[in-house]
């Protein structure tokens, strides 16, 4: 197996396709399994690490903070900061008051205290990619798929935002900014208010995409490439439902929706129907499903880094190996039938 690497966007850094999501660790994962699974990572070619202040998920108060601590903990025992590319996020508005002892904005206040506390989490000076995790408007993100505007928008300015995150990279705390759950008119209005007033331009875009939910595809795309802030995609197995475990009625022992029922986005009856052809089309070539889902994302040019979880090392190993898969024309024609009948199911 040979990690293959991207820039991120208009950096210098190369960053692997492969890239190592954190949201399970101090919730399905103690200490000691995030540890192996980051030694794991390490050592097989994975240069990339994305977590958030908002993890573990679920999100609750008991465990606010916690991954992001792990992973500090493992910077001081292996000395190894130099050797990750770092990525965590600042929450946005959200009315979890437990995170700062009020409502969570992305005003300068917010940004720079969350900060604070993740690096001192992290046990770092400096976080590589700094991104919103989501945006502090009301917009179409998190399964929403039409837009639906309210004219009383006491959102955060996106340019009051933008130069909280521009002191804070001139001040090198971040090295670069990334955006998340965003659509195209708010990555398009980052860029052109970053071009306008001299100011820090995203380098990434943080979306969910797999088989099931390829919207990003719609406006994002053009945006990725020609602005050269590509993709992170997270998600890329649809919470694993892309593996094909949850068909016929299985809900194995400690996977992630057999324990938190609230996640139902990839669970739909169409969703079903199509990953039961996705994982019929993967079986047939001799595939893993899941392999065979990651490596869609992987061969795409737009996309800069596919974002894996796992909750143990053998599910590790199997998406890390998504690597070497290239799928053939075959393939492709049999995925972009399924999707042409039924797109986008779990948006």
């Amino acid at each position: 197996m040979t990690m293959q690497f991207k820039k991120l966007g208009n950096t210098d850094i190369d960053v692997s396709l492969i890239c190592l999501g954190t949201m399970t660790w101090g919730e399905q994962n103690t200490k000691e399994e995030a540890f192996e699974q980051m030694n794991y990572a390490l050592e097989n070619g994975i240069n990339f690490f994305d977590t958030a202040e908002l993890y573990a998920v679920p999100p609750k108060e008991e465990t606010y903070g916690r991954t992001e601590t792990y992973i500090g903990e493992w910077f001081e025992e292996k000395k190894n900061r130099d050797k990750i590319i770092l990525a965590s996020k600042v929450a946005g508005r959200s009315g979890m008051k437990y995170m700062r002892g009020e409502e969570t904005r992305l005003d300068k206040k917010n940004i720079t205290k969350a900060l604070e506390e993740s690096l001192k989490r992290l046990k770092t000076d400096y976080i590589d990619l700094y991104q919103l995790h989501w945006p502090d408007r009301k917009t179409n993100f998190f399964g929403q798929l039409g837009y639906n505007h309210e004219e009383n928008d006491d959102s955060i300015p996106l340019e009051e935002t933008l130069e909280v995150l521009n002191d804070i990279v001139k001040k090198g705390m971040v090295k670069y900014i990334g955006i998340s759950n965003e659509t195209p008119w708010g990555a398009m209005q980052l860029i052109k208010i970053a071009e306008e007033k001299k100011l820090a331009k995203i380098v990434s875009i943080q979306n969910p995409y797999n088989l099931l939910n390829r919207t990003y595809e719609i406006g994002l795309a053009e945006v990725s490439v020609r602005e050269k802030c590509g993709l992170l995609a997270y998600s890329p197995l649809g919470f694993g439902a892309l593996s094909g475990k949850y068909l016929n009625e299985q809900w194995p022992a400690k996977a992630r929706l057999t324990l938190f029922k609230e996640f139902t986005r990839y669970l739909n009856p169409i969703a079903i129907k199509c990953t039961e052809e996705y994982v019929k089309i993967a079986k047939e070539n001799n595939l893993s499903p899941a392999q065979m889902a990651l490596a869609y994302i992987n061969a795409k040019p737009f996309v800069t880094s596919n974002i894996i979880g796992a909750t143990n090392l053998d599910q590790l190993k199997e998406n890390i190996e998504s690597i070497d898969i290239n799928l053939d024309e075959k393939i492709i024609e049999k995925i972009e039938g399924i999707h042409k009948e039924n797109p986008n199911p779990c948006p």
